[in-house]
Parts: structure tokens; sequence; C-alpha cells
């Protein structure tokens, strides 16, 4: 017989005061101490709560006489939120794993799916809802984003994402014919959708589906961690917490494991080039040596090692570095000669180097195999280039509209116009400038690929038999965007690692490094204090202020020397000019003029020759400035105190000693 239990009361809670029995004191007696349990002296009222007794943040709530409540936060329960809901590991080792719940209560069609995830993957399944027809909510990630799915159609996707390895707790809310998706407590989309119905025994797929072809239409299996999972106020459980809570029921756990671990991703060795691994939650660090960077280390900063000689500088390139410098071609040097090393893989569709030379014609570059080659040099002091692939040649062409061999540096960049088209025009760039369209031809050869293999490369020259076809400077020259190096590797303090490279064929041409003009200021050219200036193969004279001329010959003043002797100098464009005193002419006003050869004087006068004019002197019959009037009588006057005369016709004045001239004649007498 089932016989019913006896009813137990709970325990009194409050206080107790003079108990006697039989009039002996019961409580309190402190010899008895030994038979009480939760028994205190005293009667206090304390709030519980001022002794904190909610952990983990949990909010204490006072019920009055020393009990209390606590709200817990996520994911901690229990009377003190001293529990915490056990997290469960998915895809650990990379294993597919996957949990099955079936719903035990209706949700109805207020549906809110919530959990904290902790990933590092950006895609995989997170969460089905399944009945036994369809699959009416998913979750997953794509992108590192949390994205919703209602009834196939329907889709919200989150801003911000999550796969950053840290917890996050992600929301799905659907109410009604709206759903929002949030993101700890903030909102990330929301949208219209079709009413849903969660009905007891519908399924809820955690971390992926039984199908593996499904869960990869969805990103495949999750990697990662999984805590505090519930539908509406159901918890699903992967593993159950001792506080009793309302818990959907557990089917299926499929390589799910307790707790949070990480995969131990040091294990392979992920660090290259000696750097030192360090774990993270499913991830690694790598601590690179200083000449080393990159998440795995990978990239090595080669010339932080210092690979290239002093005559160069270093350029790091994809997977290794380049040694840039200049080189010096003349008369008696040999042309640089260059071969792939069968290991170019690229499209080999664009051409750049730069030059410097004072030579009305020049071979620059030269690459030929069979009967495909290109030319680029100068002629007339253009810039010319002659290609041919295959059976379609260019005509040579003038690219430059001025020359080209004025000394200075020019740059020369020559690309396919369109690099994935066989049948691209030729672009080229002379100085930067303004792009002209070269060649328009129907070549069908890949561009310059026939020099990827066994095709002969020749700089400053057309061959080695020719010689040196350039006097003059080759600063980097790239095809393809691989150098063709100057220096050998033998020269370089490390190999250069890149696998794809054009490799100088000839170790003896001793090719003189730097950019080196003719010694044209040594001696120095210019006269009279000249300061000479090397224009490269040319030189030009400052001159002091008092000289000029290409080589400060030639006197700026040309008065300086004062050559006028009797006259003023007047300073012109090369020469001078004298302005000649009275009295004297010449160029240098040098000779000292005679007044009479000219002189005006009558016949039988006397020429008189003075500084600046002449005088004449008349003979007795004559009078007058240039004697040409006749002698006038003479007329004595009797003056008061001596005698005096009248010349010219002059007559005795009544004055005394004085004249009254005839017209024509002035004076006192």
């Amino acid at each position: 017989l089932h016989m019913p239990l006896p009813y137990h009361p709970p325990g009194f809670l409050g206080c107790f005061r003079d108990v006697f029995v039989g009039s002996r004191l019961v409580v309190p007696v402190r010899s008895q101490a030994d038979f009480q349990a939760n028994v205190t002296l005293g009667c206090s009222d304390r709030d519980k709560c001022m002794e904190s007794p909610c952990q983990n943040r949990g909010r204490c709530v006072s019920l009055g006489w020393r009990s209390y409540s606590c709200e817990c936060h996520r994911p901690y329960e229990g009377t003190d939120c001293t529990e915490e809901y056990v997290t469960a590991r998915f895809g650990n080792k990379d294993l597919q794993s996957y949990a099955v719940f079936s719903l035990d209560g209706s949700p109805g069609d207020a549906v809110t799916v919530s959990m904290f995830i902790r990933t590092r993957q950006p895609r995989g399944l997170l969460l089905v809802l399944a009945n036994s027809t369809s699959q009416y909510l998913r979750l997953w990630m794509e992108d590192g984003r949390v994205k919703v799915q209602v009834h196939n159609f329907e889709t919200l996707v989150g801003r911000t994402v999550v796969n950053d390895g840290h917890f996050h707790l992600v929301t799905v809310k659907l109410d009604a014919s709206m759903a929002f998706l949030f993101q700890s407590t903030q909102i990330q989309a929301t949208m219209h959708v079709r009413n849903i119905q969660a009905h007891q025994g519908d399924q809820v797929f955690v971390g992926g589906l039984p199908d593996p072809r499904a869960s990869a239409s969805f990103g495949g299996y999750f990697k990662g961690c999984v805590q505090d999972l519930r539908v509406n106020t159901r918890r699903l459980q992967f593993y159950p917490i001792t506080t009793s809570v309302e818990s959907n029921q557990l089917r299926e756990l499929v390589h799910v494991e307790r707790g949070c671990s990480s995969d131990n991703a040091c294990a392979v060795n992920p660090c290259l080039n000696d750097g030192v691994c360090y774990s993270m939650w499913d991830d690694f660090i790598c601590n690179c040596p200083p000449n080393t960077a990159g998440q795995r280390c990978e990239e090595v900063k080669w010339c932080a090692l210092s690979p290239c000689p002093t005559s160069a500088v270093c350029q790091p390139r994809s997977q290794g570095f380049e040694c840039l410098s200049n080189v010096t071609f003349r008369a008696e040097s040999r042309p640089l000669h260059y071969r792939s090393n069968g290991k170019i893989k690229r499209s080999l569709d664009s051409v750049s180097l730069s030059f410097r030379s004072r030579q009305s014609s020049a071979t620059l570059l030269h690459a030929q195999k069979d009967s495909h080659f290109l030319t680029v040099s100068v002629q007339d002091s253009n810039l010319v280039l002659d290609l041919q692939v295959g059976v379609y040649r260019s005509a040579p062409h003038v690219t430059s509209l001025g020359p080209v061999s004025d000394g200075e540096w020019h740059t020369v960049e020559l690309n396919m116009e369109n690099h994935t088209s066989p049948n691209s025009p030729w672009i080229l760039n002379l100085d930067g400038g303004r792009k002209e369209e070269l060649l328009v031809t129907p070549i069908r050869a890949g561009g310059l690929d026939f020099l990827r293999d066994s095709a002969d490369v020749f700089l400053g020259g057309m061959n080695l038999d020719s010689g040196a076809g350039l006097s003059g400077c080759l600063g980097p020259v790239n095809m393809g965007g691989i150098l063709l190096p100057f220096h050998l590797d033998s020269e370089l303090n490390l190999p250069r690692p890149q696998e794809e490279q054009f490799v100088r064929v000839n170790v003896d041409a001793a090719p003189r490094y730097g950019c080196w003009g003719s010694s044209v200021c040594a001696p120095n050219p210019c006269q009279n204090q000249g300061v000479c200036e090397d224009l490269f193969d040319l030189h030009h004279c400052t001159c002091p202020p008092e000289w000029t001329g290409t080589l400060c010959r030639d006197p700026t003043d040309s008065c300086v020397s004062s050559p006028c002797i009797h006259g003023n100098c007047i300073n012109l464009s090369g020469r001078y000019k004298c302005a000649c005193e009275p009295g004297f002419s010449g160029e240098r006003c040098e000779a000292e003029v005679d007044m009479c050869e000219n002189s005006n004087c009558s016949s039988g006068a006397t020429c008189l020759k003075g500084f600046q004019s002449y005088s004449c002197l008349c003979p007795h019959n004559l009078t007058g400035p240039l004697c040409r009037l006749p002698q006038l009588p003479v007329s004595t006057c009797m003056g008061r105190r001596w005698n005096y005369s009248c010349f010219n016709g002059g007559n005795c004045s009544r004055e005394d000693h004085t004249c009254s001239c005839l017209p024509g004649f002035t004076g006192e007498w």
C-alpha cells in the first residue's frame, strides 16, 4: 500500500525569548549550545542584502526578516548566482559536432532564441529550428557576422563581427510579424516576416545538422563554444547544472565536449623563419625575429639585413629584394647580357627603364629570341621602338617630340593598354608625359612572353660582338616588374630569394656602377677664375661679373680697360664706343684734330690753330673773321688825354675815347 508521507512544515524563522520548561529556562542557555543548530544569541533583523550575498554581479532583492533572493546575470544561476551554465565546445580538433534538442513546451508565435557564442571562425551553422516538414528558423555566421533566415526567405544580417574570440550574447526575437536581431543589448537588424509557430516536439539543431551537405550550405559545422542557450525561458543544457531550471530535453550530443577548451594552434609550428609561437584561444601569435614580419613571420625584411653593396640601394620586393643602382657605359664597355632563370610564370607585358646620354644614336635595350625581338634605341636624338612578335612587326616609331640626347635623365615606360587582351595596343609614357598609342597590332603571343625562356637580353648594345653602343648611363631596367640586375649574386651579401629572376650571363663584364660622365672640369677649362659645372659630358662656366663667354675669356664691361685716350667710353654688347673730347678723333680718341685743316680763311689769310677752333690773320687789305672783307679806312681821333684811332670806317665819336662803327662792325674801336 502507498502510505502518504508525513507533513513537515518549514522551520520557524524568528526569535524566541524566555522559553521555560518546568520553570527551567530552556532558550537561551549557553550550556546547551552543543544541541543547537543555526541558533544565535540576540534578535537582529538586519537586511540580509547588506551582506552582498549575490555573486557574479547578481542583484539582491530583500524579502524581509533576513530573507532575500538573487536576480542573476547570464550565464549564472543559483541561490547566490554562484553556478555557471556549462559551456559546450563544438568542433574541437576540427571534428564535426552538433547537438539535438526537442521542445518540451509550446512556445507559440512569440519565440526568442538567445545564447552566448565564442569563435574565431568567420562562418558556421549556429542553430536550426525545424518541425517535421521544414526548417523555419536558421542562424549561421557568414563573414564573421550573424545571419538569420525565417521560412527560407527573409534574412537579417548583423552589423558587427563576432568572430574575435570573445563571448557575445546573440538574441533573435520573433514577435508576430516582426523579427529582431540583437548582439548584447544593441539591436542589429529588424524586418517584417511571416508569422511562425513553434510547437512541442519541434527539434533544435545546434552547431550543425546530421547531414554534412546540408550543413555546408550554411558555412559548415560551427567551431567554437556555446553557453546558456535558451528558447524563450526554457534552457537547452548540454551538461545540466545542479540548480533546477526549466529545460528542454537533450536528444543527441555528437562530439560536443564539456568546457571551452582551445585547439593547440602552435602544435603544427605555424611561425616561420624562427618565429616563436604563443597559443591563444583557437589562435596563435608569433613573436617574430627583428628581420621578419607578418602573422606567421612569413615576410622577411630582407633590406634590414643589408644584403646590397654600398654602391646600391636595397628595395623590398615580393618574397625578396633587389639592389638598385645606375651603371655607366663607355666606348670601351661591354653590353650586359641577361637570360631568364626559367622560372618566370607571369605575363611580361611591360618594360621600364631610365637613361642619360648626349649621343644622338645609341642602343639602350635589345631582346631577341629567334624571330621575336624588342629594341629600344635613340636615333637622331629621338627615342625609337622596334618590336616584332611572330610574323607581326611594328614599324620603327619615333616617340619623343623633342630630343632626348640632352644629358638629362629620361624615363621610358612601355605597357600593354589591356593586360588581359593579347591584341592590346602598346602605350608608351616618356618622362611621365602624355601617353601615346604606339602599336595596334594583332599580337597573340602574350606580349613579351617570349622573354620568359632562353631569350637573350642586352643592355647598352645590340649584342656582345658589337660592343657598347651607348655612351651614357642606365638606371634600373624592369621587364614585367622583374629587374634586370646590374650586380651579380656573388657581389651581394645575400642571394636574392625570389623565384622569378633575370640573371646576368656575362659575369666578366665588370660594369662601372654609378653614373659617371667625362671629366669635363678637370683641368678647369674656365678662365679668369670661372667655376666649372659638370653637365654630364658637357661643361658650363659660371664667370665672375667682369667676364663672360663660354670660357670666361670676354670682359663683361668693354670699358673696364679705359680704351678711350681723350674721350668717354660707352659699353655696348661685346664691344665699346668712344665719345671723343673736342679736338680729338679716332676709334680710341687718340688723334689730335688739326683745326686749320679745313679752315674757311680767305686766300692770303693765315690760319691760327686754337684748342677747339681757329682764327684768321688777315693781310693789310682785308679784314673780317674770315678775312673776306676789304680793309676800310682808319680815322684818327683827338682825345682829351691822348689820341686814338677808329678802324674799319669807324668815325670819331663826340664822347671821349669812343668810335661810331659802320653796320657789321662792333667794338670800342
